[in-house]
């Protein structure tokens, strides 16, 4: 559980991949939104690894990307910086970026 984040998370590793599975913890969970529209399920994010965060972030939003929250990096549920941009920008996609 990442009680922090709302949700139970359980990680599957693949060679190059990693899929992550969400259940919500309650209905304040950020993805109980998503499975509300989505009652089937679906694929919520995409993440992608860089390897400095505020330097990815500065360079999208140069580009017109926008973050979501704040704008700074919060600990993630592999202990790592992440921070999300707006699914707008990205074709309706949630797109998590995570520093390696």
């Amino acid at each position: 559980d990442e009680p922090d984040h709302g949700v139970t998370v359980v990680f599957i590793e693949l060679p190059n991949t990693k899929i992550e599975l969400l259940y919500p913890l309650g209905e304040n969970s950020p993805i109980s939104g998503f499975l509300e529209k989505n009652p089937a399920g679906g694929i919520h994010h995409i993440c992608y690894e860089v390897e400095d965060i505020l330097a990815a972030r500065d360079r999208l939003k140069a580009q017109g990307a926008r973050v979501l929250g704040t704008g700074e990096p919060k600990i993630g549920a592999h202990g790592k910086p992440v921070l999300f941009l707006h699914p707008k920008d990205f074709n309706g996609c949630l797109v998590e970026l995570e520093q390696v």
